[in-house]
This record gives C-alpha cells, sequence and structure tokens, in this order.
C-alpha cells in the first residue's frame, strides 16, 4: 500500500463518524423518518362511527371530516365479530354512504362488490377462491344477503350465487367454518 491510499488513525475514525451520521442523517433527509403512531382511537367514536354509518350519511361526513383516521377502523361487537363503515354501509345496503366512504379511499372487499352489482369481480373472485361462497361477512351476512341489499343492480349477483348453490344469507358467526 502507497502511503497517499494510507489512513491515519485519526481519519479513520473521523470518516467512520462522518459516515454514521449520514446514516442516522439520511431518513430525516430522505423523508423515511420513522414516525410515532398515533394514539389508538377511542373505542366509542369508533362504535359511534361505524353505527353511523348503518345510515346516518350526515353524521358520518362530518365525523371523518373531524377525524380523517376513522376510514379505517374497526369496532369489535364481540368475539371478533369486526365491522368497519364501509362494511356497515354494505350489509345495509346503504350505496351512498358505501360510494361516499370508497371515495375517501375505504377499502373495498367482496362482500361490497356484491351489494354494489359489481358481478366481474365477484365472478373473478369466487373462481379464483370458490370456498367464499357462503363465507361469514360481518355479523356473519353471507355474499348472497350482501347482493340481496344491493336491489336490482345486484340482481345478476343474487341469480349467478343462487346459480352456485348459495341460499344462506347469514351463517352463524361464532361456529366454525
Amino acid at each position: 500500500m502507497t502511503k497517499a491510499n494510507s489512513l491515519t488513525r485519526h481519519q479513520f475514525i473521523q470518516r467512520a463518524f462522518l459516515g454514521a451520521s449520514g446514516l442516522v442523517a439520511l431518513p430525516s433527509i430522505t423523508g423515511f423518518a420513522a414516525q410515532e403512531k398515533p394514539a389508538p382511537m377511542k373505542i366509542d367514536l369508533v362504535k359511534e362511527f361505524v353505527s353511523a354509518a348503518h345510515g346516518k350519511f350526515d353524521r358520518v361526513k362530518e365525523m371523518l371530516e373531524s377525524d380523517h383516521l376513522l376510514l379505517h377502523c374497526s369496532y369489535d361487537w364481540g368475539g371478533g365479530d369486526f365491522e368497519s363503515a364501509i362494511e356497515a354501509a354494505g350489509h345495509v345496503g346503504n350505496k351512498d354512504i358505501a360510494h361516499y366512504l370508497i371515495g375517501k379511499g375505504a377499502r373495498y372487499n367482496i362482500y361490497l362488490a356484491c351489494m354494489l352489482g359489481h358481478l366481474e369481480v365477484v365472478r373473478n373472485v369466487l373462481t379464483i377462491s370458490p370456498g367464499l361462497l357462503n363465507s361469514k361477512g360481518p355479523h356473519g351476512f353471507t355474499m348472497l344477503h350482501h347482493a340481496q341489499k344491493g336491489g336490482m343492480d345486484a340482481k345478476p349477483i343474487v341469480d349467478y350465487l343462487s346459480a352456485l348453490g348459495a341460499k344462506d344469507t347469514k351463517v352463524d358467526f361464532y361456529l366454525r367454518s
């Protein structure tokens, strides 16, 4: 090794320190700094929001405008029967609330697709996973239930699910599948 390429101990320590400092600073420079998560949502607020999504459109809008973190919250009605606002709107057939929540970025699922009359989505999912035909949605409501709540827009899905053998609109949520 030539003298031009060698480092003194002091230079090595100095450069190592500067390099390590850069690694610590990198996340804040690039915008990837670890952010602290907010505190868990207040359970009473989540319950009120999910309850409102069954049919109180103005209250849903008001609450979501006040706290956007409610959009993806789920309430546990007991025994793991979790329900989000979009699922509440879905199983009662409230298309206005469902479309509003989807527009805000709510998670779309197969039950919602049934209620909204999205036949191609339902066909594709059941082609890939036929075992979902009688699966349990919120409170044990099946895809057939959601399709029936969708009215005339979802009538082709009711027919499709029935042709596949779907009969039940609700299954006991607490029984093993």
